[in-house]
């Protein structure tokens, strides 16, 4: 080693006295160049005692590095930033998986993955997998396997590792929320996780307890998948709104659409109705002096889905004109409509209590249409009139709300809605009605609410 080192100085001096024998021969300009080969001398004396791999390894000043760089494995934009580039095209679950397998195979450690779950938990129904039980498996198995376990009660008890026990619980919460029921790889893979002590894996165990309680408690449940046509989804509609076995479905008009004489397309809603007998036995006996009225939309939730439905009711009948029926002790064994027994009472019964008893009419059909004007509701009542002759001589007065109505008409046409919803012209009353017996038909104004809801 000495004699390496002599080497290297001998060489040294030879290039220096060289290197200065010619700045002496040259300018009095340039005498500062001196200093330079100085520190080029001592550069080269100095790479003789760096290691290479101290060469590699030596830190980036701190002046250097960007202030951005520090945050950006440690935001949820940078994550957000990989879904959007992956899947710029289409969001389907394929692509999706293609996020999660990419930023599990780019480090091996997982660092980051907290923010990358909430990333994924946050853009699933882009994506259309929040109701899928194996992605949220492959998001559970993002986190690394063992390394969050307690290994005794002081650790357990400390609540071990809070940010990645919390973030599996919401992970939980969100299948919760979307009605999704866990299995057994989820159990196997919490217990890789957490341990079968932590937060996450009670949570597991209060969904499990719960779950299979609330699943068919509904009496009337909604399909998982509801029907695209917009017939069929009225039908199911109008039905879990009846919640009578005997009422009659019908269907008054298909929608299509219709070339006219003067070449313009015009598209027909459909219209879907709905009557029980109990119904036509009420409409039968309704007194021809009072009007019956058209009202709606009411809107109806079915899940995601909302839908808009219309009534056709009368007011209460006056007291001098309401009759009760005795009531038949046989129609109903289980629930009997009427009792009547002498229990013996308390020195602290209340001797009288207030019923509120409100009668809001009766209501005799209901439907459901996608262009809900008066024109469209006319043929309705048109076609109510075969099954019910008595509507003939009823007049018919129309409350229509446009509020809910402008939601599902198309842009270009609410301002025709606006102009001839509540003024339609007579002529077009009479076509629509029986062709025998003209209902009187007629259009009640409520200025003050229409204008108080388009404010």
């Amino acid at each position: 080693m000495k004699c390496t080192r002599c080497l290297l100085q001998l060489q040294g001096l030879r290039l220096l006295l060289g290197q200065s024998a010619r700045a002496a021969a040259q300018p009095a300009s340039h005498l500062h160049q001196p200093s330079v080969l100085y520190n080029t001398q001592q550069q080269v004396l100095r790479r003789f005692h760096g290691s290479p791999v101290c060469a590699k390894g030596r830190p980036v000043p701190a002046e250097f590095i960007n202030e951005d760089d520090k945050k950006k494995n440690k935001s949820l934009v940078t994550h957000d930033d990989l879904f959007e580039q992956v899947a710029k095209e289409v969001k389907t679950k394929a692509t999706f998986n293609k996020v999660v397998d990419v930023f599990i195979k780019r480090d091996i450690r997982r660092r980051g993955h907290i923010e990358f779950i909430y990333a994924a938990l946050k853009k699933m129904p882009e994506f259309g997998v929040e109701r899928d039980l194996a992605v949220y498996n492959k998001l559970l198995d993002v986190f690394p396997k063992e390394v969050f376990v307690p290994r005794n009660f002081i650790q357990r008890m400390f609540n071990h590792y809070p940010r990645q026990q919390e973030c599996g619980v919401q992970l939980l919460e969100q299948m919760e929320n979307y009605g999704i029921m866990p299995n057994m790889e989820t159990k196997v893979l919490l217990v890789q996780i957490f341990g079968e002590k932590g937060h996450p894996m009670r949570k597991y165990q209060r969904i499990m307890y719960w779950f299979p309680k609330f699943k068919n408690i509904n009496p009337f449940p909604i399909p998982k998948e509801l029907p695209e046509d917009p017939v069929d989804l009225a039908r199911l509609s109008l039905s879990r709104i009846a919640n009578d076995l005997d009422a009659n479905v019908t269907v008054y008009q298909m929608p299509c659409t219709d070339i006219t004489e003067s070449g313009e397309e015009i598209t027909l809603p459909h219209i879907v109705g709905i009557q029980s007998p109990s119904q036509m036995e009420l409409l039968a006996k309704h007194n021809s002096s009072r009007p019956v009225f058209v009202e709606g939309p009411f809107p109806l939730w079915l899940k995601k889905t909302c839908v808009y439905y219309y009534i056709l009711r009368a007011d209460p009948a006056p007291p001098e004109e309401q009759v009760e029926e005795p009531y038949d002790p046989e129609r109903c064994l289980d629930y009997p409509l009427e009792l009547d027994l002498d229990l013996d009472r308390d020195l602290g019964d209340i001797e009288s209590f207030d019923v509120e008893d409100l009668d809001e009419g009766p209501v005799f059909a209901m439907c459901m249409t996608s262009q809900g004007d008066q024109t469209t509701l006319n043929q309705w009542i048109s076609g109510l009139q075969q099954t019910n002759p008595i509507l003939g001589q009823v007049p018919t007065l129309f409350r229509l709300d446009a509020g809910p109505r402008e939601l599902q008409a198309p842009a270009n046409t609410e301002s025709d809605h606006h102009h001839h919803h509540h003024h339609p012209p007579p002529e077009t009353q009479r076509e629509k009605s029986h062709p025998e017996e003209e209902p009187e038909v007629l259009v009640e104004e409520e200025p003050i609410r229409s204008q108080r809801m388009k404010q």
